[in-house]
């Protein structure tokens, strides 16, 4: 029977990472002339070479390897010819289901040179299960070690993606993010912009019309080597789920979040979510590009789930106006009219009696309305800030009625107290173990009364641990409450309400029902901060 023989070679990564100079190199062309004398010794007839230059041995995830595989099942060729059996694969699976069936089935033989493989001598079957096991192990270790590695490198605050995001780029070495100064101000605009009101849609508009390149496209222009599998570069452009990812990236404010996903195995490439608990989270490991503050309000806006309107805006009354009856939201309805210029008037009416039936507050109110009576209020707050005749009463009437300082000093004043207590009942446990010691005092009596001043002190603690953290509750209220003066110096008169200034003044509105009798309803304002 002539021998048609298929040579097959391999290189991967982790056999270049172990090959050392003084190394007889394991390389595409070593293994070739090796297996190319090795078939001219023995007489046989090459019919193809097979390479997969930079592909693992496990799995079979290779495209010369599916080359070999298709021309051994046609009859191309009757034999495989390897320096190694781990040339082939290092799978056991793998090398189970050829050399020992489908191989065996189309009449196919599998020779390796360096470890004697051969599949007609039946005797050393076993070594070649064998050595397919020992290179399983073999990757096995090696996934490993790659894994904890990783882990460790992200831990120390490196940067392991294969790309920088958006708005970054790699340094020097390859392991940190420096700001592109480019991309940056994109980034920058796109956070303002959605702090400001503006949807998605309307940012995507935005960058779409004043010809700004979207991500994968800058990144070719700027010499990435990075590929875009579902996108064609020439006719992409923003959409809304990539500014969805930006607003969300943690790495715009300096932190590093690696290790979001993992492989499910070393022979599986498929990816698989890891719990967000053991995510690598490492903080302040690059300049940030987006400051806190407006971090912070966007990631507020995206955590309520505001509606954006057909003009691309939010509507910005999302979570922000309530019922003074039931305390449920007032939802907003749109409706076709004649004699608006947009063809719709928009209003909000109460969720308690629309949806769920519970509530009297049945009349709605129209959003125009509403913007105008709350501007009025803020301007109405403002020239009261500005008029100096006000301005001390304003605050002195405000420092009387900030009931959170009264509060906490209260409330120490009573940890004052019960710390003085604590410690004048155990000078008397001193004093009766004393007595008890000199023979004034019984067992029996001593332990009667020091059994009663030991409740009292356990009592009296418990006390301090629920005062220590009612004063913790009022002293982040008192922090987050913002002051008047910070808020108020920044305007002098607001023309036009928009979302900024709508979360900077006002915290919630609730609207009353209508009185039958005056046709007015009262609409409260809870400011954003204390006078």
């Amino acid at each position: 029977m002539i021998e048609k023989v298929g040579v097959y070679c391999r290189l991967s990564d982790e056999d270049r990472d172990k090959l050392n100079k003084t190394d007889d190199s394991d390389s595409i062309v070593n293994q070739r002339s090796m297996c190319l004398k090795f078939a001219n010794q023995n007489n046989w007839d090459v019919v193809d070479i097979y390479s997969d230059d930079d592909f693992s041995g496990a799995g079979t995830f290779r495209p010369d390897f599916d080359r070999l595989i298709k021309d051994c099942e046609s009859g191309k060729i009757n034999l495989v010819l390897c320096k190694s059996q781990s040339r082939f694969s290092r799978d056991m699976g793998v090398i189970e289901y050829y050399l020992h069936n489908k191989f065996i089935e189309w009449g196919v033989r599998f020779v390796s040179i360096v470890d004697n493989a051969d599949t007609n001598i039946e005797s050393n079957k076993k070594s070649r299960q064998i050595n397919g096991l020992i290179n399983e192990w073999y990757l096995d270790d090696l996934s490993q070690n790659i894994k904890k590695s990783l882990k460790n490198k992200r831990e120390d605050g490196l940067f392991m993606g294969s790309f920088a995001s958006y708005g970054y780029e790699r340094d020097e070495e390859g392991h940190k993010l420096t700001i592109d100064p480019v991309a940056a101000e994109v980034v920058k605009k796109i956070f303002k912009m959605y702090a400001e009101g503006f949807g998605y849609h309307r940012i995507c508009e935005y960058l779409n019309n004043n010809n700004i390149p979207p991500r994968s496209v800058y990144k070719k222009q700027k010499g990435s080597k990075f590929v875009c599998s579902n996108c064609d570069l020439e006719t992409v452009r923003w959409n809304p789920d990539t500014i969805a990812q930006i607003l969300k990236n943690e790495v715009y404010i300096g932190n590093l979040v690696q290790g979001k996903t993992t492989h499910v195995s070393y022979k599986n490439h498929k990816k698989k979510k890891v719990a967000e608990k053991d995510w690598c989270r490492i903080e302040n490991a690059h300049e940030a590009i987006i400051d806190m503050d407006t971090w912070n309000k966007v990631q507020s806006i995206l955590g309520t789930h505001y509606r954006v309107k057909k003009n691309g805006q939010i509507n910005y009354f999302t979570r922000k106006v309530y019922c003074s009856c039931c305390g449920k939201a007032f939802m907003r309805n749109e409706f076709k009219v004649k004699s608006e210029k947009t063809g719709r008037r928009s209003y909000m009416q109460c969720k308690g009696n629309k949806k769920f039936h519970i509530c009297d507050n049945n009349k709605s109110i129209r959003t125009d309305k509403l913007e105008e009576i709350l501007l009025n209020a803020i301007n109405d707050l403002l020239n009261n800030y500005y008029d100096k005749n006000n301005l001390k009463e304003l605050y002195e009437n405000g420092y009387e009625q900030d009931s959170n300082t009264d509060s906490i000093k209260a409330l120490i004043k009573e940890k004052e107290n019960l710390t003085k207590k604590i410690s004048d009942n155990k000078n008397y446990y001193r004093n009766l173990f004393e007595e008890k010691v000199k023979g004034v005092l019984n067992e029996d009596m001593f332990q009667m009364m020091s059994k009663d001043y030991f409740n009292e002190i356990e009592n009296m603690m418990s006390r301090i641990e629920i005062i220590d953290k009612q004063i913790e509750e009022l002293k982040k209220d008192k922090k987050e409450k913002k002051q008047a003066d910070d808020i108020l110096k920044k305007y002098k008169h607001i023309k036009t309400l928009n979302k900024v200034i709508l979360d900077e003044f006002i915290d919630k509105v609730y609207i009353g029902e209508i009185d039958r009798k005056t046709n007015t309803r009262n609409i409260e304002i809870e400011w954003n901060f204390e006078f």
